[in-house]
């Protein structure tokens, strides 16, 4: 695990990257009832992210109790995005950009297992929300809507997975 250390800033560009891909996913296909159970999805995968990847520095510096208590207190845990963002037709590219901006911080900071295992666990969380909910205004549609799986395969491949 490395010890490397991140500015505010860079955890707050860091926790986009996570978040912002999650939300994207939900915004392509978005359903009143699908887009709030999605966001549910993406929280516990938020939240259960320091115990699935204990070893991590990237994640603990982001998702740990500790790193949570902080980010709350200094205000690094407030995602900015602006509407026009995630809109359906630019939400990933959105996220992309996001993830490329994480990847210029960790690339010589962190270790490359660990920048691996940051990217499968955007990539986990993305693909958690495409499955938390069916297409529709309700969400009893198919799981995985044609542009969710689209918008999945573009991530994916952003992240070079």
């Amino acid at each position: 695990m490395s010890t490397a250390t991140y500015t505010p800033d860079e955890l707050k560009t860091l926790a986009s990257a996570v978040m912002i891909s999650g939300m994207a996913i939900s915004m392509v296909d978005v359903g009143i009832v699908s887009t709030a159970i999605e966001a549910t999805a993406l929280g516990q995968e938020v939240a259960s992210a320091a115990k699935k990847y204990p070893t991590n520095s990237i994640i603990q510096s982001l998702f740990s109790e500790e790193a949570v208590k902080q980010g709350k207190e200094a205000g690094t845990l407030k995602i900015e995005v602006k509407p026009e963002e995630m809109k359906p037709e630019v939400a990933v590219d959105t996220a992309i950009a996001k993830v490329n901006a994480a990847m210029e911080i960790l690339n010589g900071k962190a270790t490359p297992e660990e920048i691996q295992q940051f990217k499968e666990f955007i990539y986990n969380s993305a693909e958690h929300v495409a499955n938390a909910a069916g297409s529709g205004i309700f969400g009893t549609g198919s799981k995985v809507s044609a542009t969710e799986a689209a918008a999945l395969t573009k991530l994916k491949a952003a992240l070079g997975l």
